[in-house]
């Protein structure tokens, strides 16, 4: 398949005007944007509470080939490995430049160059390499160390801890020394060069990577081992769209910056510093949110990959429990008992949101960890993550914070959450926003489910404040109003109320849903955040508008600023670069909403319906209770099939999965390697045994 029609290939002939959207390579533990001479280390921040950022770190691999003569450029990102190449081409000479982080050996930052003769002379090729590396950062106090096996080596700590009395992080760089030129001799007609740079928090760590690397680079397997990590990602999750190049392009791309976030699927440390809106290559200070942790990792990220990697979901709960008692003592300050985790989050789980505002008001967070944990039990069943891994204090500690939290009103008889700012950040101090008292409703609901499995004793308020917590909505206009005391019309910055039936699945008719929608639609901020109209498109493909909400999802290819397919916040080029946020959100309308999928207690349900220009969709890789499933959508029926069971986490006894379809309630058994084909229609997927009816009526 050649480059142009290539979905996973993007490629240009000129790099972007704004060097923001140039593309990031990143691992789960570094991030580097290409050519930038700064790249970023997973939680190593400097700076205090609000002035804590991601530490600026020096990269020796900011280099750029150029040769004296004119020459023909081409830039490529190749998704299928995570490599990007500089090529070069004059009349003497043929130069290739790779660059990739390493997807297996998370320390390791690769740059390979190539060059070929392409005319016999006895004169050498030459070609420049222009380095704009500085061995210093305005947030690292670097001091030079004895070079190591041939490679030079800085080490130095963090001007500010995240809080008095916390360590600075150390950081270690190693790197094999760039010369300012190669070149060829005039009886040599291919030569390769391999430079390697490993960054780490001890001197151990960087030299033991350092010996790995070039390790690797002897026996010839270091571009191969990272190409293998890649394609065993790939071979777990593909989601690609037949119809629409456009929406194809832009859902690998999706797939690619997301995954490249999170850490290797065969990553045994603790490293992961979670998922920040700009992702790894981004965050300094006063820019792209600081490389803080929100709301956007548990409800925007976390989602689409989570249906396809248990093990990375994992991670994303586990950085959360690492920040408990950050959130305990961030409750504390409150003066509320339980949890609260920070609006903003960093390494500790203290609030370190510049505002205070945010951190004090913005609470639904809360809620919207606990979904993430939720959700990851419902796919998986694997309780080991709630009871050694910790889980279960988040849950119960985040229903105490609510019962804390709620005021009780005997003239309504319900409780209230009073000065909250909801996910519309327009509006601040508001009492009832309907968001985030349900948030919390399905929070406690949870903590009093999941008390009852780990055999724990629920307060009786969890449940008490879970079904008497006020949820608003109008009986006249039979809408929700986002908040006490709104008025339709007002505008809004984002989705908001539209998320009450998607992801957080209030029951409520088709007609309210539906009035929802037409209400907030056309006063939600058209430069608003991207992750907005995918929202709007679930909302209006579950009503069975598959056209609308195709209009509404490609709003966000405004966002998509070419070639490389990085998303910015606004669909103007302003905001936060490398938008993953708005890429989870955008991935979720193609993973949920076509699909219809709906992660619930016993079962995955689904309610496939596409639009006129997507003749299929494929979605491999679907990981439910420790089997993965690959699913073919058309226009008028569906084909599923199991793959080789190959054991659930947490539980080595994975149940036999059967269809089941609403409206016919036919049971189709599902075993490995047999497809089963039926027509398109509503339905789940739930366990044999027992039997169980599982889709809201």
């Amino acid at each position: 398949m050649s480059c142009d029609s290539d979905p996973y290939v993007f490629t240009t002939d000129t790099l972007p005007r704004d060097p923001r959207f140039l593309p990031p390579l990143a691992n789960g533990l570094l991030g580097w944007k290409v050519f930038d001479s700064i790249m970023h280390m997973g939680s190593v921040y400097n700076g205090e509470a609000g002035d804590c950022h991601r530490a600026d770190v020096p990269c020796p691999l900011a280099v750029k080939i150029e040769t004296e003569e004119p020459a023909q450029h081409n830039y490529t990102l190749d998704t299928h490995t995570g490599i990007f190449s500089h090529t070069l081409s004059s009349a003497s000479v043929a130069a290739s430049q790779s660059l990739y982080c390493h997807r297996f050996y998370a320390n390791i930052l690769v740059m390979e160059v190539l060059l070929e003769r392409r005319v016999t002379s006895e004169e050498p090729v030459v070609v420049n390499l222009v380095s704009s590396f500085a061995p210093q950062s305005k947030d690292i106090q670097f001091e030079s160390s004895p070079d190591y096996k041939g490679g030079r080596h800085i080490q130095g700590q963090t001007a500010k801890a995240e809080f008095p009395g916390e360590s600075c992080p150390t950081v270690h760089l190693i790197w094999t020394p760039v010369p300012s030129t190669v070149s060829l001799p005039p009886e040599q007609t291919k030569a390769r060069w391999g430079f390697i740079l490993v960054v780490a928090n001890s001197l151990e760590d960087a030299k033991s990577s350092y010996d790995e690397g070039l390790n690797l680079m002897a026996t010839g397997n270091l571009r191969p081992s990272h190409e293998k990590a890649w394609k065993e990602l790939w071979l777990q999750s593909k989601v690609e769209v037949m119809g629409s190049e456009t929406l194809s392009k832009a859902v690998v791309g999706c797939m690619f910056y997301l995954l490249s976030a999170f850490p290797s699927i065969h990553d045994t440390s603790s490293y992961f510093g979670g998922l920040s809106p700009g992702g790894l290559s981004n965050g300094g200070d006063g820019q792209d949110y600081w490389g803080h942790v929100f709301w956007d990792q548990d409800i925007w990220m976390y989602p689409g990959i989570a249906l396809f990697y248990p093990k990375l979901a994992r991670s994303v709960l586990e950085y959360r429990v690492g920040t408990i008692d950050g959130a305990k003592d961030n409750a504390q300050k409150q003066g509320y008992k339980g949890l609260k985790f920070p609006w903003e989050s960093a390494v500790s789980g203290r609030e370190v949101c510049p505002d205070d505002i945010y951190g004090q008001q913005e609470i639904h967070i809360n809620g919207d960890v606990t979904l993430a944990f939720q959700h990851y039990l419902y796919l998986t069943e694997d309780l080991s993550m709630f009871t050694e891994g910790r889980g279960s204090e988040v849950i119960f500690g985040v229903a105490d914070y609510w019962v804390s939290r709620v005021k009780w009103n005997p003239d309504d008889q319900k409780y209230h959450l009073l000065g909250v700012m909801p996910p519309d950040e327009y509006y601040y101090n508001v009492n009832n926003s309907v968001y985030t008292n349900t948030v919390a409703k399905l929070s406690l609901q949870f903590a009093v489910e999941l008390a009852d499995l780990v055999q724990h004793s629920a307060p009786k308020e969890w449940q008490e404040v879970a079904e008497r917590i006020e949820i608003p909505f109008d009986q006249e206009l039979q809408y929700h109003p986002e908040y006490d005391g709104y008025s339709k019309g007002q505008p809004v910055k984002q989705a908001d109320t539209v998320m009450l039936g998607y992801p957080l699945g209030l029951p409520m008719p088709p007609e309210v849903r539906r009035t929802d929608l037409e209400a907030y639609e056309p006063v939600t901020d058209p430069n608003g955040p991207a992750m907005t109209w995918g929202m709007f498109a679930i909302g209006w493909l579950e009503l069975g508008k598959a056209e609308k909400a195709q209009r509404l999802l490609e709003k966000c290819f405004k966002n998509i600023q070419g070639p490389f397919q990085v998303w910015s916040e606004s669909s103007d080029g302003s905001g936060a670069v490398n938008f993953l946020t708005g890429m989870g959100g955008f991935l979720q309308a193609v993973l949920f909403g076509y699909t219809g999928f709906r992660v619930q207690k016993e079962c995955l349900a689904f309610a496939p319906l596409l639009p006129d220009e997507i003749c299929e969709l494929c979605v491999r890789g679907i990981n439910y209770l420790g089997n993965q499933m690959d699913w073919l959508l058309r226009k008028d029926d569906v084909c599923v099939i199991l793959r080789e069971q190959t054991g659930r986490a947490g539980n080595t006894n994975p149940h036999k999965l059967q269809i089941v379809l609403k409206a016919s309630g036919a049971k189709i058994p599902l075993m490995p390697g047999q497809p089963v084909t039926f027509p398109r229609e509503a339905g789940c997927i739930c366990k044999m045994d027992p039997p169980s009816f599982c889709w809201p009526l």
